[in-house]
């Protein structure tokens, strides 16, 4: 059943734009891009929570087709453009043809997991998920500590927070989902553009990248960026999308 989703809009620009969060955030850890954002000018900026995120409400189901239906529920149809951060590209990708944005924008999105998903491996990895995911966790926080620990503190509360109202039960089914379901390859269903970080390959193959844009996606990288780039570095990602956003 679809889920009407808690907003916020900001901005009174003529550019309406969609931000779509990733696993374990909500719409509020975008305010340092929004803020960017605005200072910019010309923006109205809406972002949203997604099911078991921030402020909108928990659900017996968290299939990615469940919250894409919410989001085309909730975001305005012909914005002028959507942003999805991981998860929420995943999210995206699947709303859009209905969402129909004049651009979509995809930072690092969750299209294809590099987890073993055939195989002994596969077989492993799978048998106790919450343990191997567990320990793939720790391994990526290990990785992203530095980064993180260099954000102002007014980041660290608004992931806390978002950490607080996460539905964590919904993450072993989300990566299964992604693992065993990449995205089609095939042309976009409006104009869009991927952006990737250092870290993309964990979430978008290069090959899988490398196979979208010759089916005329627009991949555009940048480096010593991490996948919460708008976190990291709000100006830089800006500047990254600004033509498209």
């Amino acid at each position: 059943m679809q889920m009407r989703l808690h907003t916020s809009t900001t901005g009174s620009g003529p550019l309406h734009v969609g931000l779509i969060h990733g696993l374990g955030a909500s719409g509020a850890t975008w305010q340092p891009f929004v803020e960017r954002m605005h200072d910019a000018g010309g923006y109205t900026v809406t972002t949203v929570d997604l099911r078991g995120h921030g402020e909108s409400e928990r659900a017996s189901s968290y299939l990615l087709d469940d919250l894409a239906a919410d989001v085309a529920e909730t975001l305005p149809r012909g914005l002028h453009s959507v942003v999805g951060h991981s998860l929420g590209g995943s999210v995206l990708v699947r709303a859009v043809g209905h969402l129909q944005p004049e651009h979509a924008i995809y930072l690092d999105p969750g299209f294809g997991l590099s987890l073993p998903t055939t195989g002994f491996a596969g077989r492993a990895f799978w048998a106790v998920p919450p343990l191997s995911l567990g320990v793939m966790g720790l391994i990526q926080a290990r990785r992203s500590s530095v980064q993180r620990a260099a954000y102002d503190p007014s980041i660290h509360e608004l992931l806390a927070q978002s950490r607080q109202q996460f539905d964590a039960k919904m993450a072993t089914d989300v990566f299964r989902e992604v693992a065993f379901h990449p995205i089609p390859i095939a042309p976009p269903e409006v104009p869009s553009t991927i952006v990737l970080s250092d870290d993309s390959p964990a979430v978008l193959p290069d090959s899988m990248a490398t196979a979208l844009e010759r089916e005329g996606w627009g991949v555009r990288s940048f480096s010593d960026i991490h996948h919460d780039m708008h976190l990291e570095d709000p100006d830089r990602t800006f500047a990254a999308i600004a033509d498209v956003l």
